[in-house]
């Protein structure tokens, strides 16, 4: 009987796997002291390093966006003239896919409306100038700069994968500046950290998920949002996620990722023509005006003027999806790398940064803009009670719920298929996170062993449980911020590993196109020379013959005349 040989990576799964199983066991057996932990690293990391995360965030979406019109464009990430893996329709609408998420429908209707209903510290401005000011914001946090995160590694590692044969490992991606040592302890080291904050990334998903399905079934007078209630959600569709795994990508999730993005589709194009069309499609063409006009600005707006209250934003806003994005680096850098073959590094950077920004401006503007609008005609239509302080607030778990409710001919309907959405997402992002951490934990291996990838389906949800027991919405952004940090190195390593082989490869296409082009003339020049010399010889042989010089007997004499001629000419 032929066993399968395993492919584990002991100095990798161990490790990751370790230090995931010790903070759960933390979570859950010391949940007061985990919380208390969480929290001041939280603010040291905030207070110390806020203004590090907004400054590499921009200087990944400067990169990104300088390698789509560099020099190294028309590098294929392949063999060359390799024709794309993925027809192009086809490759947008898998980026399309990608650009959906539980994010997307949990902030939907909840961040533009709480930017609008309370804003960023320093906006200030009657109702249109702040609705502006809430989607403009919220395209900086969905838009070119999450994707900016995700072409830097995307990039780096399509180029080892592809082009250098590479496997499917975060640490191939730093091979131009580190060499053979990423087959040792360094490149165990980066692998471990990716696991790490694949795993924290895709649990801070998953928890967002289930505060809103717990959020919706309340709406629907199912169940009552209890914690108990939640842990019960990640438990069941955990279980879900794992006969997701097993059935494997072709039955499990490519079904469901095809089905949930119809239905999405359907929900977005429902939202827009029930509610008020011309206004949404007035206010997404402004919005987008308003964002190019002042993305530089709120790219590096620390608010270093605004005190505590600035810090505790940029912290709960800006600096949250800041993390949240590098965490879920890894994920998404696997993903667009691997469908990404025969693609130029051109069409690779224009096609990621601009397809999901297409999708997220129409997300938010539909949702998002429509809240506004509810808000504006009836203020307070959208809000709801705080429970410690009473004061009127945007619940980001019901906002979308509230929302349908006002949609004529919507509600119940429309909050059942976000519901269906967010359990779906929950699926896909949680077998997707499984499988891209255990082709990490396998050394880059591509079909992993079964039961590894039901340990890591597990573990997330694990994580996610963890996180909401220890403290909720507040946890799960500590956790992003956190666990970005370390990978932050990485991903600037990377810059300059990905900058240093395209500079190698271009290099080397220069010279060997300089050798073509020397060869070329080369041939050239000596073909015109040898059919002008020829050319001449017969004139002047004809000359010669004519008597225009009297030949020797030997015949050298006629020869000497003729050539003298010749190169009397030439003198």
């Amino acid at each position: 009987m032929n066993r399968r040989r395993s492919t584990l990576s002991p100095p990798v799964f161990y490790p990751a796997a370790g230090l995931i199983v010790l903070f759960v066991l933390l979570a859950a057996f010391a949940t007061d002291a985990t919380a208390e932990v969480m929290d001041t690293l939280q603010a040291k990391v905030i207070s110390g390093f806020g203004w590090y995360y907004v400054l590499i965030v921009a200087a990944f979406t400067v990169f990104a966006i300088w390698m789509g019109v560099s020099r190294f464009g028309d590098i294929t990430l392949g063999p060359d003239d390799e024709e794309p893996s993925f027809r192009l329709p086809v490759w947008f609408a898998m980026l399309f896919a990608t650009g959906m998420g539980i994010g997307l429908v949990y902030y939907g209707v909840a961040e533009p409306l709480s930017h609008f209903q309370h804003p960023k510290p320093g906006v200030t401005g009657g109702a249109s100038a702040l609705g502006e000011a809430a989607i403009g914001q919220t395209y900086l946090h969905w838009g070119f700069h999450a994707w900016g995160i995700y072409v830097i590694i995307g990039l780096a590692l399509a180029y080892a994968i592809h082009r250098k044969g590479r496997p499917v490992s975060i640490r191939w991606a730093l091979e131009p500046i580190l060499g053979d040592r990423v087959k040792g302890w360094i490149g165990n080291v980066i692998d471990v950290l990716a696991i790490f904050g694949t795993v924290f990334g895709v649990a801070t998903s998953l928890g967002l998920g289930v505060t809103q399905i717990a959020a919706g079934l309340d709406y629907l007078d199912v169940a009552n949002p209890t914690l108990a209630l939640q842990m019960g959600l990640i438990a069941a569709i955990t279980a879900v996620a794992a006969t997701s795994v097993a059935s494997g990508l072709e039955r499990g999730i490519k079904w469901l990722s095809n089905g949930n993005m119809i239905l999405a589709g359907l929900l977005v194009v429902a939202v827009l023509l029930m509610g008020s069309s011309l206004f949404l499609a007035r206010e997404w063409v402004q919005s987008i005006g308003y964002y190019l006009q002042n993305v530089m600005f709120m790219t590096f707006d620390t608010l270093a003027f605004q005190g505590d209250d600035g810090l505790a934003w940029e912290s709960g806003w800006t600096i949250f999806y800041w993390g949240w994005w590098i965490s879920w680096a890894p994920f998404v850098g696997v993903f667009i790398a691997r469908i990404s073959r025969g693609r130029t590094v051109r069409e690779f950077v224009l096609g990621t940064l601009l397809v999901p920004m297409l999708v997220t401006t129409v997300w938010f503007s539909v949702f998002g803009g429509s809240a506004i609008r509810q808000e504006l005609a009836e203020p307070g239509s959208l809000l709801s009670p705080d429970p410690e302080t009473g004061d009127m607030v945007v619940n980001t778990d019901t906002a979308m719920f509230q929302l349908f409710d006002t949609i004529p001919g919507g509600g119940a309907w429309m909050a059942v298929v976000g519901i269906v959405l967010v359990v779906v997402f929950f699926v896909t992002s949680s077998d997707s996170g499984s499988f891209v951490v255990d082709m990490l934990a396998n050394g880059g291996e591509a079909n992993p062993p079964l039961w590894s990838r039901l340990f890591w389906a597990i573990l997330e949800g694990g994580v996610a449980a963890a996180l909401l027991y220890t403290g909720g919405l507040q946890a799960l952004q500590t956790a992003a911020i956190l666990t970005a940090l370390p990978f932050s190195v990485v991903l600037i390593a990377m810059m300059y590993a990905v900058w240093k082989a395209l500079s190698v490869e271009h290099n080397q296409i220069l010279r060997a196109e300089r050798r073509v082009a020397r060869r070329e003339l080369t041939e050239h020049v000596t073909v015109q020379v040898t059919e002008h010399v020829t050319e001449h010889w017969d004139e002047l042989a004809d000359q010669a013959a004519a008597g225009g010089d009297e030949p020797a007997s030997n015949g050298v004499g006629r020869r000497d005349g003729w050539l003298g001629r010749l190169l009397g000419r030439r003198v």
